[in-house]
């Protein structure tokens, strides 16, 4: 079955492609795409999309995610993590390894991979354990974990505090392929600490943690690619200090590629005022400065992508004391309105949103991203004008543990398509 998406601006990065066209869809790819012209199929059967005043671009990629399955499916499933991320216009995602069991092996990265065939909806690439059980001690067998599917290695929720493992970690990496995704935290600085270090934790009682226990750990690893001539990558950048080392890094042509999540834009500590542990997170939120850092270096690229570092809990683990309360936020679903309000604010282009989005983590993970002629027709449509209050009563998400409820937003996903299949389709998108 044929399908045409008549008349949306189709925004593609990688072709530098921002204009109104068709798009038409067989066999689960993009067999005709035409800017600035309409498409005819001569198909009485073709289904028909009216695109007309929506943006039409490369189905959105989400490096950094946390779907709880194997071991804590009362959180997240792959099923359930997979409809969150078809509903926030995401295509593909990269689950993190620390499920339980971990995923350090061939048998958990299949099992994985499977059980995101099995939902049927957005692509599942799992990233394995850089370690054994992320101990740290160990490297995981990279050879292995490849050829079962995993796209990448990291100890993410850990660092990898051995410095001889991180670069051993780097060089066997590069042998298979394999992306090395750094969880940078200097654990001897951060032990303790429940929100950032400043004048409000104080105030508050909390223990905090420094930037510090970030950029000391980002430059420790920018020095390793240096060293090893291995890219590796840096996950959910925070600070100022650490937005710093990468651009000097990147300037100086050291491998080095940086991600950074929605609430680190959006949010700062204050947030965390009146002991909201939906606001807390590890790294935690910083101030107005590196607030500002982190949205100048998306702007300008130091800072490659967005990713959601989607993390979903039950209440059991948010409706504690502060201290106590489980690290994380759940993000899918409000990811990209919170991009497109940098767009509205000025800070970024939709090309560079979609690109940091879509095509810079697919390009990170090796995945193909696009909208061009003979490529997956993995598509998401955006009406950028649509406004609505977040309630995470309506997530498809198990968990409701977002610091962003009753924010009023503007623009969203209205249909995500995988390999031309409709996997998500807002109720009011005719």
């Amino acid at each position: 079955m044929q399908t045409l998406i008549r008349g949306g601006r189709l925004i593609d990065p990688g072709q530098g492609l921002d204009t109104v066209g068709d798009i038409l869809i067989d066999s689960g790819k993009i067999s005709g795409i035409e800017p600035g012209r309409s498409i005819e199929t001569g198909n009485e059967a073709c289904q028909v999309i009216d695109a007309s005043g929506k943006w039409v671009c490369p189905g959105l990629v989400d490096m950094h995610v946390h779907f709880r399955e194997p071991g804590e499916e009362y959180k997240e499933t792959i099923a359930s993590g997979s409809r969150a991320a078809a509903a926030g216009g995401f295509t593909a995602v990269c689950t993190m390894p620390n499920t339980k069991p971990v995923n350090d092996c061939a048998e958990v990265t299949r099992f994985i991979i499977q059980k995101a065939k099995t939902a049927g909806l957005v692509k599942v690439y799992p990233a394995a354990a850089i370690s054994r059980g992320q101990e740290g001690k160990r490297l995981s067998e990279f050879g292995d974990l490849a050829a079962a599917g995993a796209v990448a290695v990291t100890d993410d929720g850990r660092p990898v505090s051995n410095p001889l493992l991180m670069r051993r970690a780097l060089e066997y990496a590069s042998a298979f392929g394999l992306r090395v995704i750094s969880h940078c935290e200097q654990l001897e600085l951060s032990a303790g600490g429940a929100m950032n270090e400043g004048a409000l934790a104080t105030r508050m009682g909390l223990p905090g943690i420094p930037c510090a226990a970030e950029s000391v750990m980002v430059m420790r690893d920018i020095a390793l690619a240096r060293l090893t001539g291995v890219e590796v990558h840096i996950a959910h950048v925070s600070t100022a200090e650490s937005v710093n080392a990468i651009r000097r890094a990147k300037e100086e042509g050291v491998p080095v590629t940086a991600e950074t999540a929605p609430h680190y834009f959006s949010l700062t500590e204050k947030a965390v005022e009146g002991y909201d542990t939906h606001a807390k997170m590890n790294p935690p939120l910083r101030s107005e400065q590196d607030r500002r850092a982190i949205c100048q270096a998306l702007a300008d690229g130091t800072i490659d992508a967005i990713a959601t570092d989607h993390a979903p809990h039950s209440e059991l683990e948010k409706l504690v004391e502060f201290e106590l309360a489980a690290n994380g936020v759940v993000g899918l679903e409000t990811s990209l309105p919170l991009g497109l309000k940098m767009v509205q604010q000025g800070l970024l282009s939709p090309l560079q949103l979609i690109e940091r989005m879509a095509v810079a983590p697919a390009g990170i993970l090796g995945l193909d991203s696009g909208l061009r002629k003979g490529s997956p027709a993995d598509i998401v449509i955006i009406d950028p004008e649509v406004e609505f209050k977040v309630s995470a009563a309506d997530f498809k998400s198990k968990a409701r543990n977002t610091p962003f409820e009753g924010w009023s937003l503007k623009g969203r996903a209205i249909l995500t398509l995988v390999d031309g299949k409709t996997v998500y389709r807002d109720t009011d998108f005719d």
